[in-house]
């Protein structure tokens, strides 16, 4: 197993619905989630979507790590250990989304204000083919979705709705405190 290259914005695979996984015991699964995990690891991230390193098949894995783990109103929220999730279908829970800035990736080196569903339902099969069923709230319900998204071919910033919100990772602070000016100078 190894850590392989994350496919770029501009990659005809990252563009495509991936297909559903017919066997999660097959020993290519197996290898594609060591694979996958290898990946992740060696460039640093909260998930990966099977299409990110060139597979087009309907897999992802996430861990929202305790430093990350917030619910969308602020209060604390569990960690989630490392998940495979197999063959994923969200269902919102609520229709209230929420403003958040997400990376990716695939999109290196720029962040972005996606709203995202603030509490959903997520279901797949786990890889030994258990089925898994989770409600999430918070940076767990948007780290899912973001995920999710990639086996349908959608990147975040085709989510966005305020392209003036796209923005260099390096220049994040320097638009918040532009932002803080704008709003104090309105008042």
């Amino acid at each position: 197993m190894t850590a392989k290259t994350i496919l770029k914005m501009g990659n005809p695979v990252l563009r495509e619905i991936a297909e559903l996984v017919s066997d999660p015991t097959a020993p290519e699964i197996t290898e594609l989630v060591q694979d996958m995990r290898d990946s992740l690891l060696a460039v640093g991230g909260v998930g990966l979507a099977a299409p990110q390193i060139g597979v087009s098949k309907r897999l992802v894995i996430f861990e929202v790590p305790a430093d990350r783990a917030e619910s969308e109103d602020g209060a604390e929220a569990e960690a989630v250990p490392p998940t495979v999730l197999i063959n994923p279908v969200i269902e919102p829970l609520t229709e209230e989304r929420k403003l958040g800035w997400e990376g990716c990736l695939s999109v290196p080196g720029l962040r972005g204000v996606v709203p995202r569903y603030t509490h959903i339902r997520y279901s797949g099969l786990d890889l030994a083919g258990n089925p898994i069923e989770v409600e999430a709230k918070g940076f767990h319900a948007r780290v899912v979705q973001h995920e999710c998204d990639h086996l349908d071919g959608i990147l975040y910033p085709e989510r966005m709705t305020n392209l003036q919100y796209l923005v260099y990772e390096s220049e994040v602070p320097a638009f918040m405190e532009g932002l803080a000016a704008e709003k104090s100078a309105a008042e």
